[in-house]
């Protein structure tokens, strides 16, 4: 679903990413971890398409994102860590705008606006402004509209920050569920407890090198991710 071939990205003399490659595949939750400055957003945004890459190669379901742009970004979903969103916009034009953007039917963002909205108690706010939105709400409102056109790849960037206990169980509830629908999630977190318990496979990236990658439970073992995780940082 996503493939990640020895990609490098630099900014300046400073190599952000250095030869990184990963492959996420359908029904995979995959967990991206490492410190601030690891290198992880910059490998999700290249892999979105926000910025470009001095070498290597990122494929969406068999596609080059550096060759058909438009193609791969209607496979995918994105959720960053802080949404900027149109604060100007009331929550449901905002989801019907994407809505349109995609080309999603009207019987079909109705079910969806409904359905996720409900499970994630955001309903009763959607006539608000965006403007008066908390940043666990906009973080709400950032993870229906990337449900809304059906993506069969959804990167997120640090997605629990800012959502309460709720609504954190809610969106892992439902990754476990689209996944069963293969799906596929990579996403990074700093809370290692989360992904030891949610993901199948994670990935530990250290001054944009790629450290450990595969299944969780063999890179685990009897230990926990976050003594890996601390032991590959010395």
């Amino acid at each position: 679903m996503l493939q990640i071939k020895n990609l490098t990205k630099k900014f300046g003399d400073k190599v952000a990413v250095n030869d990184l490659s990963l492959n996420i595949e359908k029904g995979d939750i995959y967990g991206f971890i490492g410190h601030n400055g690891a290198g992880k957003t910059t490998t999700i945004k290249c892999s979105i398409g926000l910025l470009s890459f001095d070498s290597g190669e990122i494929l969406i379901d068999g596609i080059s994102i550096k060759e058909h742009p438009i193609e791969c970004k209607k496979k995918i979903a994105y959720i960053p860590d802080n949404p900027d969103l149109y604060d100007f916009m009331s929550g449901i034009k905002y989801l019907n705008f994407v809505a349109d953007i995609y080309g999603v039917s009207k019987t079909d963002r109705e079910e969806r606006i409904a359905k996720y909205a409900d499970m994630l108690e955001l309903t009763k706010d959607l006539a608000q402004h965006i403007s008066d939105y908390s940043h666990g709400m906009k973080q709400k409102l950032a993870i229906i509209s990337a449900f809304l056109h059906d993506p069969k790849l959804i990167i997120m960037d640090e997605p629990f920050v800012g959502l309460d206990p709720k609504a954190t169980f809610t969106l892992k509830e439902t990754m476990k569920e689209l996944c069963e629908q293969g799906r596929a999630f990579f996403f990074s977190t700093h809370v290692l407890e989360v992904a030891e318990k949610l993901c199948n496979k994670v990935a530990i990236i250290k001054d944009g090198k790629l450290v450990i990658s595969g299944n969780t439970e063999d890179i685990v073992k009897d230990a926990s991710l976050e003594s890996v995780f601390l032991k590959a940082e010395e």
